[in-house]
């Protein structure tokens, strides 16, 4: 009986031989940070900032240490906005999980569903015989699994593949995020410090009109329109000091921050405009070759293309294992003496293709590659449209804030300042001072508005080119640099 049951297992042990892989091909799906080291080079080459995954408690303690030294009682630039987030931020981690899971299931594919095994004891407690009749072990391996194994390990491998990028998406799109947030609540703060400016000069007018109306120089009408204009600043500047506090706790959400950590600051005013635009003449070839979101639909492509080639492997046959074991019998001869009879037992087990020949599947699996296809061209026409309407909104926001900084706001300055000089002379009336006044305040509202809309413009540009934003992803820009001239901040 022995010697059968051996047989029994040499018989399988090619099966099972078969199926192994190489320990370098295991390792790269069993390691800790499996694939964490492409999300790192290609984020890092797209957006110039670490990114960290923490799998134990001193992981996150350290990572704790360090944004709290960046961020407490600090005033941050666009730049530490954004390392803070990839740093502290839960969901960018639990993006992270998804890529081990990812690995996890491809290491599961390198591997063999394991053999079954079965023992069967017949006629138990036999006076005569024993303790039992017989006895029967089998053993079964999946053969299929073993012919399919390549097709399985190739998917599972796209997949991973796809898990990689789908991680760098995530960083890229966070990324892109804690930057426009941090432009918006900058930029809402320095609104901020403006209406501040417009609230003093409206309540000098409101104050003179009073005072030119009890001269009598001022009719009741001129006055109340005076009071009203102040009267709308003082709510209009409430209304911007709660767009302030609310834009930078959106900031502070992305970070990930809480607790005392949430005690930082941004600057009051954004950065002053570049000299120049940057030329890139080639935007839609650029954005074709490096866009994150394009390699996906890609990888996806090749993962239907490998799915439909295992179904088309197994149209015919879709279960097919070998059984093999014996049967050792007792029982007693012509003397009444007992004796063993054993059987070497040989089994194959498949599915009859009589009603289900796998068309269906094969239809499938065809229309499945068709839709991939035609959503990889949508995405790549798509890049090409979403990279020229960056590159177009991007130049022409600068050239909107130049205008306003260069031509608008330069002649309303001066404007005032000749009403004042005329108004002194009194040349000017009143009205006029304060309609001249009222016009800058304004034109200022208006520089501010235009050079926040170009910088988030520069931060969608360069999502356009790697992908991870509304409509592309991270934002670049080392002219996001602190603003020396901001102040304190908030």
């Amino acid at each position: 009986m022995n010697r059968v049951v051996r047989l029994a297992f040499v018989a399988l042990t090619p099966v099972v031989l078969a199926g192994c892989v190489t320990g370098a091909e295991v390792e790269q799906y069993s390691a800790l940070d499996a694939g964490f080291s492409t999300v790192s080079a290609r984020t890092g080459a797209a957006i110039g900032k670490q990114t960290v995954w923490a799998q134990n408690k001193e992981d996150a303690e350290a990572l704790a240490i360090r944004v709290h030294a960046l961020v407490h009682k600090k005033t941050i630039s666009a730049d530490t906005a954004v390392q803070v987030a990839l740093l502290n931020n839960k969901g960018l981690q639990a993006a992270y999980a998804d890529l081990g899971l990812s690995a996890a299931e491809a290491w599961q594919q390198t591997m063999l569903p394991n053999p079954k095994v079965s023992i069967g004891f017949f006629g138990i407690i036999n006076p005569e015989l024993g303790a039992y009749r017989s006895i029967e072990g089998l053993i079964a391996a999946n053969i299929l699994a073993l012919a399919t194994q390549d097709y399985r390990v190739g998917i599972a491998d796209t997949r991973f593949q796809q898990a990689q990028y789908t991680a760098v998406l995530e960083t890229l799109r966070l990324a892109a995020e804690t930057r426009k947030a941090w432009i918006g609540a900058v930029g809402a703060f320095e609104t901020t410090v403006y209406f501040n400016q417009a609230q003093d000069a409206a309540d000098a007018a409101s104050e003179l009109a009073q005072q030119l109306g009890e001269t009598g120089a001022m009719p009741k009408g001129g006055q109340a329109r005076e009071h009203a204009f102040y009267a709308e600043l003082t709510g209009q500047k409430a209304q911007a000091r709660l767009a302030a506090r609310l834009a930078k706790e959106k900031l502070t959400r992305l970070m990930g921050l809480w607790g005392a950590d949430v005690d930082y600051f941004v600057p009051d005013l954004l950065p002053g405009l570049p000299a120049s635009v940057a030329r890139r003449n080639a935007i839609e070839m650029e954005a074709l070759q490096r866009r994150v979101d394009l390699q996906i639909a890609k990888l996806e492509l090749q993962a239907v293309a490998q799915a439909y080639g295992l179904t088309e492997a197994t149209r015919y046959i879709t279960d097919l294992e070998i059984i093999g074991g014996f049967e050792s019998e007792r029982e007693l001869d012509e003397d009444g003496a007992r004796k063993t009879v054993t059987t070497p037992q040989v089994e194959l087990k498949f599915v009859i293709p009589i009603f289900d020949s796998g068309e269906a599947r094969l239809r499938k699996g065809e229309l499945a590659y068709m839709r991939a296809a035609n959503l990889v061209a949508e995405k790549a026409v798509n890049i090409r449209s979403e990279a020229r309407s960056a590159y177009t909104a991007y130049t022409a926001t600068y050239d909107i804030a130049r205008h306003y900084q260069n031509n608008v706001l330069p002649l309303r300055i001066e404007i005032e300042e000749q009403s004042l000089l005329t108004y002194n002379g009194m040349i000017t009336n009143t009205f006029e001072l304060l309609a001249d006044t009222r016009a800058k305040i304004n034109t200022i509202l208006q520089a501010v508005s235009a050079k926040r809309d170009f910088w988030l413009a520069e931060a969608d540009l360069s999502a356009s080119i790697y992908g991870g934003g509304d409509s592309a992803g991270a934002g670049g820009g080392e002219a996001m640099a602190l603003a020396d001239s901001g102040g304190g901040g908030h």
